[in-house]
C-alpha cells in the first residue's frame, strides 16, 4: 500500500499549505500568532451555521464527546478537531499494521502521510456532516442547506487544519488540536461549575456550585447536590479536582536511564523515561473511536432501525425513543461503548461498567503499542538516536542493539502500563460523573504540562541563544 501514498502525490501537492518560517520567530511572535489562531477557533464556536438551529433546549447528554473533539453544535465548529483526529487515527492503525509502508525518517514520505492525512481529514469532514445530516442533527433541510451545510463545514474544516500546520510548523507553540482541546474543556468545566442557566428539571441552575448554594440557602436534602445526574454536581466537581490532581503527580513520575557524551569525554548525565510514557495519545485515539461508533450509530439507526426491530441492526445500536434522550439502549454494542455517567447508574447496571473499563482500557493499550512503534518512541528507534546523538550507557559498547536490549527492559513495561493507568483514571472518572470528563481532564494536563515544557524551553533558548541547537530548535 505504499504506493497509495506515491498516487496521492499530485493531490498533496495542490493543498494548501501554511509555509515554514524563514526567519527565527521570537517566543513574543509565537505567543501572539497562537492567541491568533485561539482567537479564530472561539469566534468560529460562536458562530452559528447556516440553517441549522444554534440553541438547543436541555441538557445535551452527550456533549462529553465535543469536550474530546473541542466542537460545539450548531456553530460552524460542529465537527471541532474529529475529522483530523478520526484520520490521524486511521493512519496510525495502518501504519502501526504495516498495511501502510511508510519510513518517518524519510522527508518524502513524512511529506506524503502528512498530505495524504489532511486529505483524509477533508474527506472525514464530508463524511461526518453527510452522517449528521443522515442522522437527523440538522432536523430535515432541503437539498440547498444541506449542500450549504456540508460546504460550511468543509471550508472551517480546511481553516482549522491550516490553524493547527501554522502553530506546529513554528508559527506558533504546540499544535493546534492540543491547544483548540484546552479551550474547549476550559470552558466546559467553567461553564459547568458556575453556570446560571435554569432552573432545570430538578429546580436548580446547571453550574454544580451554584446547585449547591441553592440547596444550602433552600434547605434542601443537601445529599441532591451531590447526585443530580444528569446534570452536573458536588460529586463530578470533586472527582474532577481529584482526577486533576492524580494526572498532576503521575505527569511527574519517571525513571532515568544514566547515558554519557563519548565527544565530551565520557561527561555524564541522564535521560528521563516518562510513567506516563505514551500521554494521552492513546485516550484521544480511544475515545476518537468510541465517539465515531456512537455518531454513525446513530445515522444507522435513524435509518434502517428507528423502531429498535431490526434484529440485524439491534445488535450494534438500539436508541432511546425519546426526542430528547437518544441514549443506547442495554443489549447493544454502543450501549457497552458508552460510560455510564454517574454512581447511580453504576448501580443499576454494574455489568455496563466493568465491560465499558474492559474495553477502554483494551483500546488504550492497543493503540498505546501502536502509537510506541509509529512515532519514533520504541526501544529500537530510541536506541537510534541515542546512537545518532553521540550517547551511550555507562559500562556498554556504544551499540544499538545493545542500548535497544537495555531499553526493552523498561519501555514495553512503560507503554502497557501507562496504556492500563490512563484507561482506568478516564473510565473512573467518567464513573463518578467527573465535570469536564475524566478524558477531559487528562487531556488538559497533558497539555498544560506540554505548554509548560515548550514555554520554558524557549525562554531558555532566548536567554542563552547558543542553547537553541542544542534544545532540538532551528
Amino acid at each position: 500500500m505504499s504506493r497509495i501514498l506515491e498516487m496521492m502525490d499530485p493531490l498533496v501537492r495542490r493543498l494548501p499549505e501554511i509555509p515554514k518560517p524563514q526567519r527565527k520567530v521570537n517566543l513574543k511572535e509565537k505567543v501572539l500568532w497562537t492567541g491568533i489562531a485561539l482567537a479564530i477557533y472561539m469566534i468560529m464556536a460562536e458562530i452559528p451555521m447556516y440553517g441549522v438551529p444554534f440553541f438547543q433546549e436541555g441538557y445535551e447528554e452527550f456533549f462529553f464527546y465535543r469536550v474530546i473533539f473541542a466542537s460545539k453544535k450548531g456553530s460552524l465548529m460542529e465537527l471541532g478537531i474529529g475529522p483530523i483526529v478520526t484520520a490521524g487515527l486511521i493512519m496510525q492503525i495502518l501504519a502501526g499494521s504495516k498495511l501502510l509502508n511508510v519510513n518517518m525518517s524519510n522527508p518524502k514520505d513524512r511529506g506524503l502521510f502528512t498530505g495524504t492525512q489532511k486529505i483524509l481529514a477533508i474527506v472525514m469532514t464530508a463524511f461526518e456532516g453527510i452522517a449528521f445530516l443522515l442522522g437527523g442533527s440538522y432536523g430535515n433541510p432541503n437539498m440547498f442547506v444541506s449542500g450549504l451545510i456540508i460546504s460550511q463545514l468543509i471550508a472551517v474544516g480546511v481553516i482549522v487544519l491550516l490553524l493547527d500546520e501554522m502553530i506546529q510548523k513554528g508559527w506558533g507553540l504546540g499544535s493546534g488540536v492540543s491547544l483548540f482541546i484546552l479551550a474547549g474543556v476550559a470552558q466546559q468545566v467553567i461553564w459547568l461549575t458556575f453556570s446560571p442557566v435554569g432552573p432545570l428539571a430538578d429546580g436548580k441552575s446547571l453550574g454544580a456550585i451554584l446547585a449547591f448554594f441553592q440547596t444550602l440557602i433552600g434547605g434542601g436534602d443537601i445529599i441532591s447536590a451531590f447526585s443530580r445526574y444528569p446534570y452536573p454536581d458536588m460529586t463530578g466537581f470533586f472527582a474532577m479536582l481529584l482526577v486533576f490532581f492524580i494526572a498532576v503527580y503521575l505527569e511527574g513520575m519517571k525513571m532515568e536511564i544514566p547515558v554519557a557524551y563519548a565527544k565530551y569525554g565520557g561527561m555524564r548525565a541522564k535521560i528521563p523515561l516518562k510513567f506516563m510514557y505514551v500521554s494521552n495519545i492513546p485516550i484521544i485515539l480511544a475515545s476518537a473511536l468510541f465517539a465515531n461508533f456512537y455518531f454513525f450509530g446513530q445515522m444507522i439507526w435513524q435509518n434502517f432501525n428507528p423502531t429498535n426491530s431490526n434484529p440485524w441492526v439491534n445488535w450494534f445500536v438500539m436508541l432511546g425513543m425519546e426526542a430528547n434522550a437518544r441514549n443506547p439502549l442495554p443489549g447493544s454494542l454502543l450501549y457497552y461503548l458508552t460510560p455510564p455517567r454517574s454512581l447511580v447508574t453504576v448501580a443499576e447496571d454494574p455489568l455496563h461498567a466493568v465491560l465499558y473499563l474492559l474495553i477502554l482500557v483494551g483500546f488504550s493499550v492497543l493503540f498505546a503499542k501502536i502509537w510506541v512503534e509509529v512515532s519514533g518512541m520504541s526501544a529500537r528507534a530510541q536506541a537510534e538516536q541515542l546512537v545518532n546523538a553521540g550517547l551511550q550507557i555507562p559500562g556498554f559498547r556504544r551499540s544499538p542493539a545493545i542500548i535497544e536490549q537495555i531499553l526493552n527492559r523498561y519501555i514495553p513495561s512503560l507503554t502497557i502500563i501507562s496504556g492500563i493507568v490512563i484507561g482506568l483514571l478516564a473510565g473512573f472518572a467518567d464513573m463518578l460523573g467527573a465535570i469536564g470528563s475524566g478524558i477531559g481532564i487528562l487531556l488538559s494536563v497533558g497539555i498544560i504540562y506540554q505548554y509548560y515544557q515548550i514555554l520554558a524551553k524557549e525562554q531558555l533558548a532566548e536567554t542563552y541563544p547558543g542553547l537553541g541547537k542544542f534544545l532540538g530548535q532551528e
